[in-house]
């Protein structure tokens, strides 16, 4: 008998089947979008529109409005908004899953941006001052590409997501101050690749979370915060060349109590902290001094990443590390050593041989290359020449050797690795 293939689900109509998906919960919801190209047309069906600068927050407002979580199939949940001189500009907004709004611009042009500086306020009035007829609330935003034309507009959006808990922005050409003033409900802010941005203030109470990925600014905050995540991402180096050591003093106060923190060497200070991913740069040979020196003022440590990218920023050496550190010699809680990207085996060898005697117990050292190839650390005997022998090659008591098992989960990547 020959079996019965047809897919009687996917032939229903359009308002059955997102009657059918308001019963799932939002996540399982959005995987139906992979079963077929039928399942994945009801999910990216866009609203568009046509309107001025000003009216795209009334835009914006009535889209999430009509959104309906418990039947999220009733309304497009894209909206592309068309605005500014002959309809140029354009704000595409796709909601997500878990209370996500994803906010991407674009000009239709791919001249050079405008320079230009963003105040960005989020809302602090009291929540019971704000009723709301919709049943979907912003919790987490993503900006993308928001530039000279569009940063009123989005302000005056942002300005209204009372429940915002989670910012993220990223590839603004052309911004270079930005002021983030934001109510004690934003816990975590993400600022990536925003070339020219060259002053950033941050306005916070409650923040927990803060990783940035870009030439360094000149970074203020009114507040002292204590950031459990911190992601200092700064391997390009600083904005400008006046740059001076005092300026990252601000920062210090941020994240001197982080428990995950990713650092550049040419920043070098010291944290107390748990898991640290060190990014670091052999272009004049690799020297581990100011690691080591680092490390012995790590006394929490558990867990080190240390990354060798050639293309990181590399400030001229003026200054040496001395490597006898009067407090927290050792590192009583270090288990796991991961090294990324050594060309040299030698070098490898001995930042991996230094650490064996800095930790206190028996260390998991993991090494790769390529991110495929997996070696670990062990131990040898050293050679024992004979009574004859006058000259004798020194040898490492240790050697890397390769992996057949998935090592990789005794040793987990970084939580900044893959952003």
């Amino acid at each position: 008998m020959e079996e019965n293939t047809l897919d009687l689900l996917s032939s229903l109509p359009d308002e059955i089947l997102g009657r059918i998906i308001s019963f799932l919960p939002s996540e399982s919801a959005l995987q139906t979008s992979f079963l077929s190209t039928r399942w994945a047309s009801l999910w990216n069906t866009v609203l568009v529109q046509h309107g001025t600068t000003e009216a795209a927050v009334t835009a914006i407002s009535e889209f999430l409005t009509h959104f309906d979580e418990l039947n999220p199939l009733r309304q497009p949940r894209r909206l592309q908004y068309h605005f500014g001189k002959g309809s140029a500009n354009i704000l595409l907004a796709t909601i997500a899953a878990n209370n996500k709004l994803h906010m991407e611009l674009s000009t239709g042009k791919q001249e050079f941006q405008k320079q230009f500086d963003w105040q960005l306020g989020l809302n602090h009035q009291s929540l019971t001052d704000q009723p709301s007829s919709s049943s979907f609330f912003v919790k987490t935003l993503f900006l993308k590409s928001v530039g000279f034309q569009s940063k009123e507009a989005v302000s005056s959006i942002v300005s209204n997501f009372q429940f915002l808990e989670s910012l993220k922005i990223i590839e603004c050409n052309g911004l270079q101050t930005l002021e983030i003033d934001s109510s004690p409900r934003l816990k975590s802010l993400t600022i990536f690749d925003c070339p020219q941005l060259k002053s950033l203030f941050i306005r916070s109470l409650k923040l927990r979370s803060f990783r940035y990925r870009g030439l360094l600014p000149r970074l203020l905050t009114e507040n002292h915060f204590n950031l459990k995540d911190a992601m200092l991402d700064f391997r390009q180096g600083p904005c400008d060349n006046s740059f001076g050591s005092n300026d990252f003093d601000p920062s210090l106060l941020t994240i001197k109590n982080a428990e995950i923190l990713t650092l550049c060497k040419w920043t070098f200070e010291f944290y107390r902290l748990k898991e640290l991913w060190w990014i670091d740069n052999s272009s004049e040979g690799y020297n581990s001094d100011a690691l080591i020196s680092f490390l012995k003022l790590c006394p929490a440590l558990e867990q080190l990443f240390v990354t060798v990218d050639t293309k990181s920023y590399s400030m001229p050496i003026t200054t040496t590390y001395s490597k006898k550190v009067a407090r927290h010699s050792k590192l009583e809680h270090l288990k796991v050593v991961k090294l990324v990207g050594f060309t040299n085996e030698e070098d490898e060898l001995l930042l991996a041989v230094h650490l064996t005697k800095l930790a206190v117990k028996e260390l998991l050292i993991i090494a790769t290359a390529d991110g495929i190839c997996l070696r670990s650390l062990v131990k040898v005997h050293l050679y024992q020449p004979k009574l004859n022998q006058t000259h004798v090659k020194y040898t490492h008591n240790y050697k890397f050797v390769e992996e057949n098992g998935d090592i990789n989960e005794l040793c987990v990547n970084h939580a900044h690795m893959g952003l």
